[in-house]
């Protein structure tokens, strides 16, 4: 007979598995199943309202979705993608690093999101939406069409692009035999992913852009919003697009100047750019601050402020049921109450008011769960279970970037500055500043102070197009002769081009038997970099949780560099930042990690199961065998870190750590 207590004593705390920080709903593997239905079903039902209405007359809206942190704002945009993606494409807009490309980001990720495939769905949104289009859907009279003018156009491209613009020839489209040409492209397998990229604003080389017979890539910001714009124009008989601009307080000096935003905003509506629903959500405090600098006439624009509210104690116990319920399907005996060993007293007392955020019923839950789990054995404590907590939240972080970037290219430039911008700051280097470089690409370079050494300047451009690249270089080498840095360091995986062309002779004679550098990143590095600013961000939006408790940015810095995160970055090591490890021993180092986390798992929860601690390394490192895993525990007893626990002979062996 296996007892709720035994259950309780072997497995991991459930509420440690809640994710309280939601990102990228297309990404971020939180299950918005789990969300109890009455949670803000006001809230959805008045958002489908308005989505219906863009469905009716193609008239974009703006809707504001303000809420206290730890309200479920972001939780929230997840969990309308997933109940109305069958009715809209969704695409998710994060927060942008550099006011002057703010029409290219949401361009990118616009089409980064429509690029994915809805649940249910064979295809991605982006061909979803192309098949719907009115010109592809309405019945032909001609005989040679038969049933389908998709079908009839699918092998002829000339004849795909005529037709489209003769059927939007009144809606004024930007470049339409580019565009049309782009989007027949996508039906191609071979082209697919080079016209995604066009489309998404990528710097293409020039090979690529004769491939997909275009002339020029959406490099400003007036061509983005244009083909925004055209996504809009076209599909006015189709579904609409949801735009959901998250953690919009963290964007570029916010805090100082939220105008762009809004600018973007009234732009859309004042330039009648159709078939949009538009969600800003953004927390409470900011909002009020910048509520003060937007103009009144951009407030206008947005038809409706959404407050999200706390939920009542019977939602509260709701949730506390649905994450303890797995534990009490596995007894043998069910425990009197749904939430044990939480009680409804708890909620009772700690929210005398009868309302609370959702977060915070979490952090109770979680405190409250784990001190019961700590009474029923006497165990060794210790360790600094901020640390460990930390660092399996790392651990599941990286896991979700290493999905969502599968190349370096797909991070813009800036964006690419701005991640190492922050990680210099982590390291604590001075006079980190951006824009090093004048021209139009001066968001792509950085300076630093190095210690005692002197000014660093550093360049980080991945742009294929060698045009792009001699624009770059030229303005290098003006960096170079005005004295303005000790070292520069260019970092590009790309290609620097043959001898032939100019960009390539200029990058020969600054990086080519000179002090500067020129390093090559790996994909691995860019992984840590992101994963850093999507933490940072976190922070900021105030939905970083550590040890029950939000965590700020100096805080986070402390972590990064404590857990020694960073000095696996190849990148920061080929600054000179961090020392290269040239240590042997390649397995062991490689298992260094899957050690690491057993031990943490271990802090973070006193004591588990054998069994559990097993399953729990084995899903987050697959491809490890378990004799490994088994060794690697074997070895911290060995140490004297961890060590098994007397239990009574039906219970199942516990692991906990030995007390210092």
């Amino acid at each position: 007979m296996v007892s709720i207590n035994d259950i309780i004593m072997r497995e991991v705390n459930p509420f440690d598995l809640v994710n309280t920080k939601v990102g990228n709903f297309w990404n971020d593997n939180q299950d918005y199943a789990s969300v109890v239905e009455s949670i803000h079903q006001e809230v959805i039902n008045d958002i489908e309202s308005y989505l219906d209405l863009v469905s009716k007359d193609n008239r974009s809206r703006t809707l504001l979705l303000v809420g206290d942190s730890g309200s479920g704002k972001s939780y929230l945009l997840g969990r309308l993608k997933k109940t109305f993606n069958s009715k809209a494409f969704f695409a998710y807009i994060g927060p942008w690093a550099d006011n002057d490309y703010i029409w290219r980001h949401i361009l990118r990720y616009t089409v980064d999101s429509l690029v994915q495939i809805p649940e249910g769905q064979q295809e991605s949104q982006l061909i979803l939406w192309l098949k719907s289009l009115s010109a592809f859907t309405k019945r032909s009279t001609k005989k040679n069409f038969a049933d389908s003018i998709w079908q009839s156009l699918l092998n002829d491209r000339q004849k795909f692009i005529k037709h489209l613009k003769n059927e939007y020839k009144l809606a004024s489209i930007y470049n339409p035999e580019m565009f049309f040409g782009v989007l027949y492209d996508l039906t191609n397998p071979e082209l697919s992913d080079l016209a995604s990229e066009w489309l998404r604003g990528d710097d293409l080389s020039e090979e690529s852009m004769q491939a997909l017979k275009v002339k020029f890539c959406i490099d400003t910001e007036d061509a983005a919003k244009n083909i925004l714009a055209n996504f809009g124009k076209i599909s006015t008989q189709t579904q609409p697009i949801v735009l959901c601009f998250d953690q919009v307080e963290t964007t570029a000096k916010f805090d100082s100047n939220p105008q762009p935003l809004f600018n973007i905003n009234t732009t859309i509506h004042n330039d009648n750019i159709k078939n949009f629903l538009i969600i800003i959500s953004i927390v409470k405090n900011p909002w009020m601050r910048a509520n003060k600098f937007i103009l009144q006439a951009d407030k206008a624009r947005i038809e409706k402020d959404i407050q999200l509210k706390p939920i009542n104690l019977n939602q509260a116990e709701a949730l506390w049921a649905y994450r303890l319920q797995p534990l009490h399907q596995a007894a043998n005996l069910q425990p009197d109450t749904s939430i044990f060993p939480l009680t409804t007293k708890l909620l009772q007392y700690n929210f005398p008011g009868g309302k609370a955020l959702p977060r915070n019923i979490i952090i109770l839950g979680r405190q409250q769960y784990q001190e019961y789990k700590e009474l029923l054995i006497e165990a060794g404590k210790g360790g600094n279970k901020d640390q460990a907590e930390f660092e399996l939240i790392w651990l599941k972080e990286i896991k979700n970037t290493q999905e969502r970037i599968n190349q370096i290219s797909y991070v813009a430039a800036h964006d690419l500055i701005k991640m190492l911008q922050l990680s210099l700051d982590a390291l604590e280097l001075l006079s980190v500043k951006t824009k090093f470089i004048n021209g139009k690409y001066d968001s792509s370079s950085l300076s630093y102070q190095h210690h005692k050494v002197g000014k660093r300047g550093v360049i980080w451009t991945e742009d294929a197009n060698m045009v792009t690249f001699f624009n770059v270089m030229n303005a290098a080498q003006k960096v170079i002769q005005q004295s303005l840095c000790q070292k520069l360091y260019l970092i590009r995986m790309a290609s620097v081009g043959d001898a032939k062309l100019k960009g390539n002779q200029i990058y020969q004679q600054i990086f080519k038997g000179t002090r500067n550098i020129h390093i090559k990143p790996n994909l691995e590095s860019v992984h840590i970099l992101a994963t850093y600013q999507s933490l940072v961000n976190s922070c900021i939006s105030q939905e970083l949780l550590i040890g029950g408790k939000t965590i700020q940015v100096p805080e986070l810095q402390d972590l990064m560099r404590k857990s020694k995160i960073l000095e696996n970055c190849t990148v920061l090591q080929d600054l000179g930042l961090i020392a290269k490890d040239n240590s042997t021993g390649i397995q062991a180092k490689d298992l260094q990690p899957i050690k690491d986390f057993l031990l943490n798992l271990i802090t973070t929860q006193q004591f588990l199961g054998i069994s559990t601690l097993l399953s729990q390394a084995q899903n987050q490192y697959p491809n490890v065998s378990d004799s490994d895993i088994q060794g690697l525990i074997d070895s911290l007893r060995d140490e004297d870190r961890v060590k098994l626990m007397d239990t009574n002979k039906n219970m199942e062996q516990l692991i906990c750590l030995v007390a210092k």
